[in-house]
């Protein structure tokens, strides 16, 4: 196995990896995102900071060059499920390490890493409804050394019987390809700022996500609150008009106030911002 890859002529196995983790560390960085960590507050979080964020994301560097190692030009098969999850709980690892037992990062390496894993199966192909059908071939497959271990994320997906992390990979990133990527297209040409994209692609996500995140925190009527919400905020016209603006504050004091964080819409936006890094059209 090469140890130096060349992803669609242009990116390295590293570049690749330094793609995921500057995805993760722009997310974080993003301001404002209501109830969660910005570069003005730490949100609706007692245990985060945008600091460790930063660290934590950093730490990953290593996973993804590993993942993209891996998966150079593999299949879908068994074989690469069990390496991909092998490295995944070794980079979950070296990230609780970093932050000292704070979960940070997890459901984003879950999604990053299997994107990551899926640019490399097929660097010719960077597409990305591609890209994201390799990766959802890779999250159907079966890890028989996969810990069952509880997280509230699975506690939520089962008490309120909707679709969770890895529901959403085995069907493709659904909530990226329809949501996300294409609100952050239309939101440029309409002549926003790039962090103005950012927080609007955030926010297409947050209007249909079932996020596990906030459903742990404040349940279904939280969980609508943030729909609604949302939704209201592209209905003004986004981030880049002065209503959109006011609707967004309003949304970040009803999440404030519910100590809710759609940390399963973060974690998809990160997903987001690597995949339009890596893609054609």
């Amino acid at each position: 196995m090469p140890q130096t890859l060349t992803i669609g002529a242009v990116l390295t196995a590293q570049e690749l990896a330094d793609t995921a983790t500057q995805a993760l560390i722009d997310e974080a960085r993003l301001s404002p995102k209501p109830g969660l960590v910005d570069s003005r507050s730490s949100g609706a979080h007692q245990d985060l900071t945008l600091d460790l964020m930063v660290r934590s994301a950093r730490s990953l560097t290593p996973t993804f060059y590993a993942l993209a190692l891996h998966s150079w030009q593999r299949p879908a098969d068994i074989a690469l499920r069990q390496e991909v999850g092998r490295l995944g709980r070794a980079g979950e690892a070296q990230m609780m390490a970093e932050t000292g037992g704070v979960n940070t990062h997890r459901g984003a390496i879950w999604a990053m890493g299997l994107l990551v894993s899926a640019v490399a199966m097929q660097p010719e192909n960077l597409i990305p409804q591609h890209i994201a059908q390799r990766a959802a071939k890779i999250a159907k497959l079966p890890d028989a050394f996969s810990p069952k271990k509880f997280s509230k994320g699975s506690h939520a997906v089962q008490r309120y019987q909707v679709p969770g992390a890895r529901e959403e990979a085995q069907s493709g990133f659904p909530h990226i390809l329809d949501c996300a990527l294409p609100q952050l297209h239309h939101s440029r040409t309409r002549g926003a700022s790039e962090s103005e994209a950012q927080v609007d692609a955030l926010l297409a996500v947050m209007t249909r996500l079932s996020d596990t995140c906030v459903l742990s925190r404040g349940g279904l009527p939280a969980l609508e609150a943030m729909h609604q919400g949302a939704q209201a905020v592209l209905d003004a016209g986004g981030l880049q008009t002065r209503a959109g603006k006011q609707r967004l504050r309003h949304l970040e004091q009803r999440m404030l106030a519910d100590n809710t964080s759609p940390g399963g819409a973060a974690d998809l936006l990160a997903a987001t911002l690597f995949l339009d890094r890596v893609s054609v059209a």
